[in-house]
Protein backbone atom coordinates (compact mmCIF):
# COMPACT_ATOMS: atom_id res chain seq x y z
CA UNK A 1 0.00 0.00 0.00
CA UNK A 2 1.22 3.50 -0.80
CA UNK A 3 2.35 5.45 2.25
CA UNK A 4 1.76 9.13 2.87
CA UNK A 5 3.31 11.95 4.85
CA UNK A 6 0.95 14.56 6.30
CA UNK A 7 1.35 18.02 7.80
CA UNK A 8 -1.49 19.86 9.55
CA UNK A 9 -1.27 23.63 9.16
CA UNK A 10 -2.33 25.91 12.00
CA UNK A 11 -4.26 29.03 11.06
CA UNK A 12 -6.39 31.58 12.83
CA UNK A 13 -9.98 30.61 13.57
CA UNK A 14 -12.02 31.24 10.41
CA UNK A 15 -14.92 33.64 10.86
CA UNK A 16 -17.69 34.73 8.50
CA UNK A 17 -16.29 37.19 5.96
CA UNK A 18 -12.73 35.88 6.09
CA UNK A 19 -11.15 35.42 2.66
CA UNK A 20 -10.52 31.68 2.70
CA UNK A 21 -8.37 31.87 -0.43
CA UNK A 22 -5.96 34.34 1.18
CA UNK A 23 -5.78 32.24 4.34
CA UNK A 24 -5.07 29.05 2.38
CA UNK A 25 -2.42 30.64 0.17
CA UNK A 26 -0.62 32.12 3.17
CA UNK A 27 -0.75 28.82 5.08
CA UNK A 28 0.58 26.59 2.27
CA UNK A 29 3.12 29.01 0.80
CA UNK A 30 6.68 27.58 0.78
CA UNK A 31 5.39 24.24 2.01
CA UNK A 32 3.85 22.88 -1.20
CA UNK A 33 5.35 20.57 -3.78
CA UNK A 34 3.84 19.60 -7.12
CA UNK A 35 1.55 16.61 -6.68
CA UNK A 36 0.63 17.37 -3.06
CA UNK A 37 -2.91 16.96 -1.75
CA UNK A 38 -4.35 20.02 -0.04
CA UNK A 39 -7.15 18.80 2.22
CA UNK A 40 -9.49 21.52 3.50
CA UNK A 41 -12.23 21.31 6.14
CA UNK A 42 -15.71 21.94 4.79
CA UNK A 43 -16.81 23.51 8.07
CA UNK A 44 -14.05 26.11 7.97
CA UNK A 45 -15.02 26.98 4.39
CA UNK A 46 -18.73 27.15 5.22
CA UNK A 47 -18.04 29.42 8.18
CA UNK A 48 -15.85 31.82 6.22
CA UNK A 49 -18.47 31.96 3.45
CA UNK A 50 -21.19 32.82 5.96
CA UNK A 51 -23.03 29.53 5.57
CA UNK A 52 -24.07 29.45 9.20
CA UNK A 53 -27.44 29.66 10.92
CA UNK A 54 -28.34 31.17 14.29
CA UNK A 55 -30.64 28.67 15.99
CA UNK A 56 -31.63 31.14 18.72
CA UNK A 57 -33.83 32.95 16.18
CA UNK A 58 -35.82 29.83 15.24
CA UNK A 59 -39.26 28.84 16.55
CA UNK A 60 -39.50 25.04 16.82
CA UNK A 61 -42.45 23.17 15.35
CA UNK A 62 -44.29 20.28 16.99
CA UNK A 63 -42.23 17.87 14.88
CA UNK A 64 -39.00 19.44 16.12
CA UNK A 65 -40.21 19.19 19.73
CA UNK A 66 -41.12 15.53 19.21
CA UNK A 67 -37.67 14.80 17.84
CA UNK A 68 -36.03 16.57 20.75
CA UNK A 69 -38.10 15.08 23.58
CA UNK A 70 -38.90 11.54 22.46
CA UNK A 71 -36.69 10.62 19.53
CA UNK A 72 -33.42 11.94 20.94
CA UNK A 73 -33.94 11.28 24.65
CA UNK A 74 -35.65 7.88 24.39
CA UNK A 75 -34.96 6.26 21.03
CA UNK A 76 -31.35 7.45 20.71
CA UNK A 77 -30.64 7.59 24.44
CA UNK A 78 -31.76 4.05 25.22
CA UNK A 79 -32.07 2.05 21.99
CA UNK A 80 -30.22 3.31 18.94
CA UNK A 81 -27.29 4.72 20.90
CA UNK A 82 -26.64 1.35 22.51
CA UNK A 83 -27.04 -0.40 19.15
CA UNK A 84 -24.42 1.96 17.71
CA UNK A 85 -21.99 1.23 20.55
CA UNK A 86 -22.02 4.75 22.01
CA UNK A 87 -20.10 5.26 25.22
CA UNK A 88 -21.89 5.85 28.52
CA UNK A 89 -21.06 9.56 28.59
CA UNK A 90 -22.66 10.16 25.19
CA UNK A 91 -25.67 8.05 26.11
CA UNK A 92 -26.19 10.12 29.23
CA UNK A 93 -25.96 13.32 27.22
CA UNK A 94 -28.56 12.03 24.81
CA UNK A 95 -30.90 11.04 27.64
CA UNK A 96 -30.63 14.63 28.87
CA UNK A 97 -30.92 16.15 25.41
CA UNK A 98 -31.79 19.87 25.85
CA UNK A 99 -35.45 20.33 25.07
CA UNK A 100 -35.63 23.99 24.06
CA UNK A 101 -32.27 24.45 22.35
CA UNK A 102 -32.49 20.92 20.98
CA UNK A 103 -35.91 21.66 19.47
CA UNK A 104 -34.53 24.77 17.78
CA UNK A 105 -31.66 22.73 16.39
CA UNK A 106 -34.02 20.09 15.04
CA UNK A 107 -36.11 22.82 13.43
CA UNK A 108 -33.04 24.08 11.58
CA UNK A 109 -32.22 20.57 10.40
CA UNK A 110 -35.82 20.00 9.29
CA UNK A 111 -35.75 23.20 7.26
CA UNK A 112 -32.32 22.66 5.71
CA UNK A 113 -31.85 18.88 5.53
CA UNK A 114 -35.31 17.28 5.76
CA UNK A 115 -37.02 14.83 8.07
CA UNK A 116 -34.90 11.72 7.42
CA UNK A 117 -31.66 13.59 8.09
CA UNK A 118 -33.20 15.08 11.24
CA UNK A 119 -33.54 11.57 12.64
CA UNK A 120 -29.74 11.51 13.01
CA UNK A 121 -28.40 12.16 16.50
CA UNK A 122 -25.97 14.83 15.25
CA UNK A 123 -24.48 16.47 12.16
CA UNK A 124 -27.78 16.04 10.37
CA UNK A 125 -27.21 16.48 6.64
CA UNK A 126 -23.81 18.02 7.35
CA UNK A 127 -25.24 20.60 9.77
CA UNK A 128 -22.91 20.88 12.75
CA UNK A 129 -22.53 23.13 15.80
CA UNK A 130 -19.12 22.02 17.05
CA UNK A 131 -16.31 24.59 16.75
CA UNK A 132 -18.86 27.39 16.43
CA UNK A 133 -20.00 29.81 19.16
CA UNK A 134 -23.32 30.56 20.82
CA UNK A 135 -26.26 29.03 18.90
CA UNK A 136 -24.59 28.99 15.49
CA UNK A 137 -24.35 25.90 13.31
CA UNK A 138 -22.60 25.48 9.99
CA UNK A 139 -24.52 24.52 6.87
CA UNK A 140 -23.00 22.30 4.16
CA UNK A 141 -21.54 23.78 1.01
CA UNK A 142 -23.97 23.82 -1.89
CA UNK A 143 -21.27 23.54 -4.59
CA UNK A 144 -18.25 21.90 -3.00
CA UNK A 145 -16.76 20.99 -6.40
CA UNK A 146 -16.78 24.61 -7.51
CA UNK A 147 -15.09 25.72 -4.28
CA UNK A 148 -12.39 23.02 -4.65
CA UNK A 149 -11.72 24.12 -8.23
CA UNK A 150 -11.44 27.76 -7.14
CA UNK A 151 -8.86 26.86 -4.47
CA UNK A 152 -6.88 24.69 -6.89
CA UNK A 153 -6.77 27.43 -9.54
CA UNK A 154 -5.74 30.07 -6.99
CA UNK A 155 -2.84 27.93 -5.79
CA UNK A 156 -1.71 27.36 -9.37
CA UNK A 157 -1.94 31.07 -10.19
CA UNK A 158 -0.28 32.43 -7.04
CA UNK A 159 2.20 29.68 -6.12
CA UNK A 160 2.71 27.95 -9.50
CA UNK A 161 2.10 24.54 -7.94
CA UNK A 162 0.04 21.74 -9.45
CA UNK A 163 -1.81 20.23 -6.51
CA UNK A 164 -4.95 18.24 -5.82
CA UNK A 165 -7.51 19.92 -3.55
CA UNK A 166 -9.89 17.78 -1.48
CA UNK A 167 -12.75 19.18 0.58
CA UNK A 168 -13.64 16.90 3.49
CA UNK A 169 -16.37 16.57 6.10
CA UNK A 170 -15.76 14.73 9.38
CA UNK A 171 -19.07 12.84 8.95
CA UNK A 172 -18.15 9.24 8.37
CA UNK A 173 -18.25 7.05 5.31
CA UNK A 174 -18.52 3.32 6.03
CA UNK A 175 -16.93 0.63 3.91
CA UNK A 176 -18.07 -2.96 3.41
CA UNK A 177 -15.65 -4.73 1.10
CA UNK A 178 -15.55 -2.41 -1.93
CA UNK A 179 -18.82 -0.63 -1.19
CA UNK A 180 -18.64 2.83 0.41
CA UNK A 181 -21.73 4.45 1.93
CA UNK A 182 -22.50 7.45 4.10
CA UNK A 183 -25.46 9.29 5.65
CA UNK A 184 -23.87 12.55 4.46
CA UNK A 185 -25.64 14.00 1.38
CA UNK A 186 -23.67 14.74 -1.81
CA UNK A 187 -20.41 12.91 -1.14
CA UNK A 188 -17.70 12.35 -3.74
CA UNK A 189 -18.64 10.19 -6.73
CA UNK A 190 -18.16 6.53 -5.85
CA UNK A 191 -19.55 6.95 -2.34
CA UNK A 192 -23.24 6.12 -1.95
CA UNK A 193 -25.59 8.24 0.16
CA UNK A 194 -29.15 7.34 1.10
CA UNK A 195 -31.58 6.69 3.99
CA UNK A 196 -29.48 8.77 6.39
CA UNK A 197 -30.23 7.30 9.79
CA UNK A 198 -30.43 3.68 8.57
CA UNK A 199 -27.05 3.95 6.87
CA UNK A 200 -25.49 5.39 10.01
CA UNK A 201 -26.97 2.69 12.27
CA UNK A 202 -25.86 -0.14 9.97
CA UNK A 203 -22.33 1.22 9.71
CA UNK A 204 -21.97 1.75 13.44
CA UNK A 205 -23.80 -1.36 14.62
CA UNK A 206 -21.80 -3.70 12.39
CA UNK A 207 -18.56 -1.83 13.10
CA UNK A 208 -17.71 -1.29 9.46
CA UNK A 209 -14.53 0.62 8.72
CA UNK A 210 -15.26 4.34 8.94
CA UNK A 211 -13.42 7.33 7.54
CA UNK A 212 -14.06 11.02 7.00
CA UNK A 213 -16.09 11.81 3.90
CA UNK A 214 -14.51 13.51 0.87
CA UNK A 215 -16.99 15.83 -0.82
CA UNK A 216 -15.06 17.20 -3.80
CA UNK A 217 -11.74 16.80 -5.58
CA UNK A 218 -10.09 19.24 -7.99
CA UNK A 219 -6.79 19.06 -9.83
CA UNK A 220 -6.49 15.30 -10.22
CA UNK A 221 -8.41 12.12 -10.96
CA UNK A 222 -8.89 10.30 -7.69
CA UNK A 223 -10.84 7.14 -7.00
CA UNK A 224 -13.16 7.11 -3.99
CA UNK A 225 -11.02 4.64 -2.04
CA UNK A 226 -7.92 6.82 -2.45
CA UNK A 227 -9.83 9.98 -1.52
CA UNK A 228 -11.15 8.21 1.58
CA UNK A 229 -7.68 7.12 2.60
CA UNK A 230 -6.25 10.62 2.22
CA UNK A 231 -9.24 12.23 3.94
CA UNK A 232 -8.84 9.92 6.92
CA UNK A 233 -5.13 10.69 7.23
CA UNK A 234 -5.93 14.40 7.17
CA UNK A 235 -8.68 14.03 9.77
CA UNK A 236 -6.35 12.24 12.19
CA UNK A 237 -3.71 14.92 11.74
CA UNK A 238 -6.19 17.79 12.13
CA UNK A 239 -7.70 16.68 15.42
CA UNK A 240 -11.08 17.74 16.86
CA UNK A 241 -10.33 21.45 17.31
CA UNK A 242 -12.29 22.72 20.30
CA UNK A 243 -14.14 19.41 20.63
CA UNK A 244 -15.63 16.55 18.65
CA UNK A 245 -19.17 17.48 19.74
CA UNK A 246 -20.88 20.62 21.03
CA UNK A 247 -20.89 19.01 24.49
CA UNK A 248 -17.14 18.42 24.37
CA UNK A 249 -16.62 22.00 23.21
CA UNK A 250 -18.70 23.42 26.07
CA UNK A 251 -16.97 21.15 28.58
CA UNK A 252 -13.56 22.34 27.39
CA UNK A 253 -14.44 25.94 28.25
CA UNK A 254 -16.54 25.01 31.31
CA UNK A 255 -19.60 26.88 30.04
CA UNK A 256 -23.00 25.91 28.68
CA UNK A 257 -23.29 24.91 25.02
CA UNK A 258 -24.70 28.29 23.96
CA UNK A 259 -22.19 30.35 25.98
CA UNK A 260 -19.08 29.48 23.96
CA UNK A 261 -17.85 32.73 22.40
CA UNK A 262 -15.85 33.70 19.32
CA UNK A 263 -13.03 34.78 21.65
CA UNK A 264 -12.90 31.37 23.34
CA UNK A 265 -12.64 29.60 20.02
CA UNK A 266 -9.86 31.93 18.89
CA UNK A 267 -7.73 30.60 21.77
CA UNK A 268 -7.84 27.04 20.38
CA UNK A 269 -5.29 25.69 17.92
CA UNK A 270 -7.17 25.28 14.62
CA UNK A 271 -5.85 23.13 11.77
CA UNK A 272 -8.37 23.38 8.90
CA UNK A 273 -5.76 22.60 6.22
CA UNK A 274 -3.67 19.45 5.94
CA UNK A 275 -1.00 18.77 3.33
CA UNK A 276 -0.71 15.12 2.35
CA UNK A 277 2.17 13.86 0.24
CA UNK A 278 3.28 10.51 -1.12
CA UNK A 279 6.32 9.30 0.83
CA UNK A 280 7.79 7.89 -2.35
CA UNK A 281 9.74 10.33 -4.50
CA UNK A 282 7.94 8.94 -7.54
CA UNK A 283 4.62 10.73 -7.14
CA UNK A 284 1.60 9.45 -8.91
CA UNK A 285 -0.01 11.74 -11.41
Amino acid sequence: MVKFHALALTTKFWKPGDNYLDVIITAVDKKLENGDFVVVSEKALSTSMGRIADESTVSPSLTARFLSRLWMRIIWGYILGALCHFGQRLLQRLRQYPLENGSRHKQVTLQNAGFLQSLMFGSEGGIDGSNLPYSYVSLPLTKASSVAETIQRQILRDLKKHVCVIIVDTDKTYTFRNFHFTPRPKPLKGIHSSAAVAVYIIGRALRFKKRSTPLAVAGCNLQAIDALRISNIADRMRGPGSGATVWDMASRFNVSVTDVSWEMLEEVCHKPIVLVRYESTDKQK
